[in-house]
């Protein structure tokens, strides 16, 4: 692990415990915190912060979380990523493109930029390009919720250089598989399974909404069971609303880049763009202090808080 090594991977050492790379992360909030401490317990030591977030009051929960973990809050994103070996861009979708810009000219040894953001593959693409040979670009999509796993949820990686990081990343317990030496293709299989995931969130929203409203919500999961025996929709669909209330504005960005992929894909995103705003709207409501205290009290419970509150608006 230096920041020298060649692009192609020849003549590279796997690291040891006590030649571990050095980390930077651009973005600090949920994967990053998740991913960082993961690396800490695999023994990486030498790992660097920077958020937007760190210069403002928002931005103290993030700090905590890293002086917890003995990660370096860097004052920048220059900071960040002086002599790394290895950056993780985990930011917001809508700022994934603008994390690269700031840390381009400040780059030196061609260090791996593993580019997690739930970003189009046409974004994957513009990034990469932004960087050049500054940095050694590989598109990453994360596939699983972050937690438990932290560092080991499953990744799916692209790119050019995609095989030279993978025996890298799996001296680090990552749990990833390379799809492809295109850049873009680990993206477009996320944002292409985002439209089903997430458009299936939506929709349990409307339906189970629907039916607590009209007073036949059992009746409805039982008919749903005749045509899908295999699932649990009661569960499934307790884990959607929280997920929903949890994580819907995020949920929204990505969605909104899953219809950019399609539109670079020559579809139009009807049902995307519904999904989108379902979710954002979902996001809103679960900021409501009593459908917060209702996520864990079971399915009627949570569709009645949410009705209440959707009300409200």
């Amino acid at each position: 692990w230096h920041a020298g090594d060649t692009g192609t991977g020849q003549g590279m050492t796997m690291p040891t415990r006590s030649n571990t790379p050095r980390v930077s992360f651009i973005g600090f909030g949920e994967a990053g915190q998740a991913i960082a401490s993961g690396l800490r317990d695999e023994g990486v030591e030498r790992i660097a912060a920077w958020d937007i977030l760190f210069p403002v009051a928002e931005g103290a929960r993030l700090k905590a979380a890293g002086e917890s973990m003995g990660v370096r809050l860097a004052n920048s994103a220059a900071d960040a990523v002086a002599e790394t070996d290895m950056i993780i861009s985990a930011v917001t979708a809508a700022s994934s493109l603008e994390a690269a810009r700031s840390v381009e000219p400040h780059l030196s040894g061609s260090p791996y930029y593993l580019d997690i953001n739930s970003v189009s593959p046409g974004r994957k693409q513009a990034t990469a390009k932004l960087l050049g040979e500054r940095a050694r670009y590989v598109d990453v999509a994360v596939i699983a919720p972050i937690h438990p796993l932290r560092h080991k949820t499953p990744l799916l990686i692209s790119g050019p250089h995609a095989e030279a990081v993978s025996p890298l990343l799996n001296e680090l317990a990552m749990t990833l598989r390379t799809v492809g030496a295109s850049t873009g293709q680990a993206a477009a299989i996320k944002m292409i399974r985002s439209v089903m995931i997430k458009g299936m969130e939506a929709l349990t929203l409307e339906c189970f909404l629907a039916a607590s409203r009209a007073n036949v919500l059992d009746d409805v999961t039982a008919s749903l069971k005749n045509n899908y025996p295999g699932l649990d929709w009661p569960k499934m669909s307790e884990y959607n609303l929280e997920r929903m209330a949890s994580h819907g504005e995020r949920r929204a960005a990505e969605m909104e880049e899953s219809a950019a992929t399609l539109r670079e894909l020559g579809l139009d995103p009807l049902m995307v763009e519904s999904t989108v705003k379902r979710q954002r709207e979902m996001g809103a409501i679960g900021k409501d202090n009593t459908v917060r205290a209702s996520l864990a009290a079971g399915r009627a419970t949570m569709l009645d808080a949410i009705s209440a509150a959707k009300g409200r608006r």
